[in-house]
């Protein structure tokens, strides 16, 4: 193998070699090569929090901030995010996506907007980047909509919550 040539072509290899995918040998990044992998449904769900003053989020969910719709406007937002997000994150291999579902719902927690998504493929990857950039748009988006409101705001704890399909199998994380 020469320094240009990637670690793997695949994920399993790099993991055993202990090696990072998207690292060849001499350290610099490539795209993946996932051609010879399985084409199987692959899901993703993820989350984000955007944390509030409690009349704040009573004020989005009545859809009733100077900027409008903030919930309607926010879910289109994440939609659109994870369609992007090969543009977004470099080593993103392009996916044809079947599912994307933004909810945004109040949290369990006094001043807490809760955000949950879930992206669906049939391919060779995993939507695990897309569940993720979508649940993130849409905490900027509701952010940027309540602004005026709330100066203070905080987008916490983005997270993928599952994943299923691939080679790796599935995987959930644990409450």
């Amino acid at each position: 193998m020469t320094t240009n040539e990637p670690v793997t072509d695949g994920h399993t290899d790099a993991r055993t070699e202990g090696r990072l995918t998207h690292v060849r040998a001499d350290g610099s990044a490539h795209m993946v090569d996932v051609s010879a992998k399985p084409v199987s449904t692959r899901t993703a769900r993820a989350s984000s929090t955007l944390l509030t003053r409690p009349e704040v989020v009573d004020q989005v969910f009545a859809g009733d901030t100077p900027k409008g719709d903030a919930v309607a406007v926010a879910r289109v937002a994440g939609i659109m995010a994870a369609k992007k997000t090969p543009e977004l994150v470099p080593l993103c291999h392009p996916l044809p996506l079947s599912k994307i579902t933004v909810d945004i719902e109040p949290g369990t927690a006094p001043g807490e907007i809760s955000i949950v998504t879930e992206v669906r493929t049939k391919g060779v990857t995993g939507v695990e980047m897309e569940a993720l950039t979508a649940a993130s748009v849409t905490a900027l988006t509701l952010f940027d909509m309540i602004k005026a409101l709330d100066k203070t705001a905080v987008i916490t704890s983005t997270q993928v919550l599952a994943k299923a399909g691939g080679t790796s199998g599935d995987w959930e994380r644990e409450a």
